[in-house]
């Protein structure tokens, strides 16, 4: 009797944790390999689980070396299926021997938790590779059924092009020829599988110099919708909403909805409006306390919204102006380009408040600081007689093995050393003063 209660409890208790997690939003990040100086995946996937917030991320591909590394840590990985592939998807024998390469090694043991077939398809233009879209994910979908995996959702991500219409929100749809012979169907695929539709919004390519607060979530006279009578105060909320609005002209208002992209980068060309630390901490310093607030949006209210951030890292190597290879939230030496109040050390995970740690500073780059400036500043500490064996080969502080990580570590330590200067961190305008602790995993920085 004791025995039976006992799991009993236990059982509720599960249930109830479920749902809780089930019932809350969820912030995730996309996590690209386009750097020659990006940190193992072994290493990132051990960042994420125990420094940050972060329990999903989404990958742009199925690199088995990434999909062993999160094995066991608990933290849900959307695969990417590429855009190449999917014509030869809609096969039913292709698309299982794809399952049985790059889902059924890995899963469950990495949490797998959903494929997203190709990237913003609607946007190539290539009528071929539409029509073969929805078939291919439908094939996908039966393909996972038959090899025994019933809890990995399949769906595609859209950009907002998808749209004809989006301002005011309320009047958003589809572009025509493809409402009803496209996204209706895919709509009706979502709803029959429970999985969600996936949307790319980002007011960075939507902005101008009279909307930039409106982008920002920053105090703004806001954008008036006449069909609803509502006031926008973030073009955030009318992108979703817009989009919502389409979905129910078709009659699937009720299908999820997943932000697979959003982000602002911290800098971009020179005089670039707009782009910067503070604006890109604003946006996406906003969203997070956006969507786990649970206030929904105008048309959604209460609605949950699983959200990823672009990105995990600068990518040195993203082709195209400088702000896309500036989106990062990190540093590949998993130091923050600046604080959203995802790192667990001084922050409060309930409110996604960064609180800075009583008393305490860290030395640390600045983000557009170069790597022979920062050797420079190697240099010059460890000629100064300062321990640089934390840095060097077996050091708790060598790996990740570049440059920038090597002179976070050093540069704060001559901080430290001499008192906590303010001009002790200037190193020829290369050095920046944070209230954040930089530590990670054994790499424990002087405080």
């Amino acid at each position: 009797m004791v025995k039976t209660g006992g799991l009993l409890l236990l059982f509720i208790f599960l249930l109830v944790s479920a749902v809780l997690v089930q019932d809350s939003a969820a912030i995730g990040v996309n996590y690209g390999s386009m750097g020659n100086n990006l940190p193992s995946s072994s290493q990132v996937a051990a960042f994420l689980k125990q420094s940050t917030i972060i329990d999903r991320v989404k990958l742009f591909d199925t690199n088995p070396d990434v999909l062993r590394a999160f094995a066991n840590t608990g933290i849900a990985v959307t695969v990417t299926v590429g855009n190449g592939d999917i014509p030869s998807l809609t096969n039913l024998p292709t698309a299982l021997a794809w399952v049985a390469s790059y889902i059924t090694p890995f899963h469950p043991q990495t949490l797998i938790n959903r494929i997203a077939v190709g990237n913003e398809i609607m946007a190539t233009g290539d009528k071929s590779l539409i029509s073969k879209l929805l078939p291919a994910m439908k094939t996908l979908h039966n393909a996972l059924k038959l090899a025994g995996i019933n809890d990995i959702q399949v769906s595609t991500p859209h950009s907002l092009g998808i749209l004809s219409a989006s301002e005011p929100p309320s009047i958003g749809r589809f572009r025509r020829g493809y409402d009803r012979v496209i996204f209706a169907p895919m709509l009706q695929f979502h709803r029959d599988t429970k999985s969600p539709f996936m949307i790319n919004p980002y007011p960075y390519f939507g902005y101008s110099a009279k909307t930039l607060n409106y982008a920002l979530f920053k105090p703004n006279q806001g954008i008036y919708d006449k069909f609803t009578r509502i006031t926008y105060t973030n073009m955030f909320d009318a992108q979703l909403d817009a989009v919502h609005s389409a979905m129910k002209l078709l009659g699937y208002g009720d299908v999820d909805i997943v932000v697979a992209e959003t982000g602002w980068p911290s800098a971009g060309d020179p005089n670039q409006l707009g782009v910067n630390i503070d604006s890109a901490r604003s946006f996406n310093g906003g969203v997070i306390k956006h969507v786990t607030s649970g206030r929904g949006t105008p048309l959604m209210p209460g609605r949950k919204f699983e959200t990823y951030i672009f990105s995990l890292f600068n990518e040195n190597l993203k082709p195209g102006p400088i702000a896309e290879r500036n989106f990062g939230l990190f540093q590949p030496d998993f130091t923050p380009v600046y604080d959203v109040g995802i790192l667990r050390a001084g922050q409060n995970p309930s409110t996604n408040a960064s609180t800075p740690v009583a008393g305490k500073k860290w030395c640390v780059p600045t983000a557009d600081a170069s790597d022979a400036a920062l050797q420079a500043n190697i240099d010059y500490v460890c000629s100064s007689g300062l321990d640089c064996k934390p840095i060097q080969a077996g050091g708790s502080c060598f790996d990740p093995n570049t440059v920038r990580s090597h002179s976070s570590y050093i540069m704060n330590a001559y901080y430290q050393a001499n008192g906590l200067h303010d001009f002790d961190c200037d190193f020829s305008n290369t050095g920046l003063i944070t209230t954040s602790d930089p530590s990670y995993g054994s790499c424990q920085y002087l405080s």
